[in-house]
């Protein structure tokens, strides 16, 4: 007797195969899709800011309070992780502006005293997050900022942020950067990795990375080797300090703009990272096109199905947040409330429906 055979036996149903899938099923406990809607738009912790995204349906969020200063880190973390808690939102994700935006930070431009400054000041966030509740930070690691030739026209009068390499490939220098080949790029990744992850180790805070968006090629762009705009950087940069605190803010549309064919390339990248508990973010984007030759888009009409890149990500069991990143632009929507409600909405439409097949 076959075990298709004896399970339906076993399970009294007729030896057939819609039988025997439906039996089975039933008979499988499901899964708890464990990953949710979030945002990182948390810079303004106000109330209204967050009725904004409680009545949305976002209650996770990365942000920083405003005003937080050296001294006061983790009473300034603490008294945001409780107003945040007063309208049913948990910060999940520190975002300290240092390793944010521009200018570089002395430790990606390899600048000595001031990195050492930066790295205690790193340390101290660490210290603040623990005491405060917040279990993790995320920090990007370049010095390029904005890296995007142009626009295209969009939907409904909105406009997409576009990256043609050709058209750019001769851009001069960025002052105060010069030029960083891959060797010097490495080491001052490597210098800031091994002395931040062991103190994350120590207070058991995670750490996540943002790939440099977007990748160039080897010839580097602006006279930069952007080391982390492939998917081999990435597996190097977590390996320089392999920890359970060491992982990545994977952003799909910067994935998306390392590969030739994203739709199909993608989801073997998410499963090999995801099954590893290398992704502690995921920024839920789309994109068309492929690398060196891109625009951004409404998650809903690009190239890559956002539900089979929720689906990839339930069968890694990811738990954290899926946000919603680079909303197109419209001139009626300033503030782009408007775009990240969508968002909202549309990952909370991927997580239901994959709820009812999970």
């Amino acid at each position: 007797m076959t075990a298709n055979a004896l399970l339906c036996s076993y399970l009294g149903v007729p030896l057939d195969r819609r039988s025997f899938l439906t039996a089975a099923r039933a008979q499988t406990p499901k899964r708890p899709v464990r990953m949710h809607v979030g945002s990182q738009r948390g810079g303004d912790l106000g109330r209204e800011h967050l009725q904004y995204f409680k009545r949305h349906g976002v209650e996770h969020i990365a942000g920083w309070p405003t005003g937080a200063a050296e001294a006061t880190l983790a009473d300034d973390l603490a008294r945001a992780k409780e107003q945040c808690a007063k309208e049913g939102v948990s910060l999940d994700i520190a975002v300290p502006p240092l390793l944010a935006g521009a200018p570089a930070a002395a430790i990606l431009l390899g600048k000595d005293p001031e990195r050492e400054r930066e790295m205690a000041y790193l340390h101290k966030l660490v210290q603040a997050c623990a005491s405060a509740g917040v279990p993790a930070f995320k920090y990007n690691l370049r010095v390029l900022f904005n890296v995007r030739s142009g626009k295209t026209p969009g939907r409904g009068g909105s406009s997409y942020s576009t990256w043609k390499f050709e058209q750019v490939k001769n851009d001069p220098p960025e002052p105060g950067v010069g030029s960083v080949d891959a060797d010097t790029f490495w080491e001052r990744i490597t210098w800031y990795l091994d002395r931040m992850i062991p103190v994350c180790n120590e207070y058991k805070i995670r750490a996540m990375c943002h790939p440099h968006d977007p990748g160039v090629p080897k010839s580097g762009y602006k006279g930069v080797d952007r080391v982390l705009g492939t998917v081999e950087g990435l597996e190097r940069l977590i390996s320089i300090q392999e920890s359970p605190y060491h992982g990545l803010n994977l952003c799909l549309g910067t994935t998306a703009e390392m590969l030739q064919n994203p739709a199909e390339e993608l989801p073997p990248v998410i499963r090999s990272f995801g099954e590893r508990k290398k992704i502690f973010n995921i920024h839920f984007r789309n994109i068309v096109g492929r690398r060196d030759d891109f625009y951004e888009t409404y998650p809903d009409n690009g190239d890559m199905s956002m539900p089979l890149l929720a689906e990839t990500l339930y069968e890694v069991d990811y738990p954290y947040m899926l946000m919603p990143d680079h909303m197109p632009p419209h001139p009626d929507d300033p503030g782009y409330k408007q775009a990240f409600a969508y968002g909202f909405g549309y990952i909370k439409a991927v997580l239901q429906a994959l709820e009812t097949r999970a």
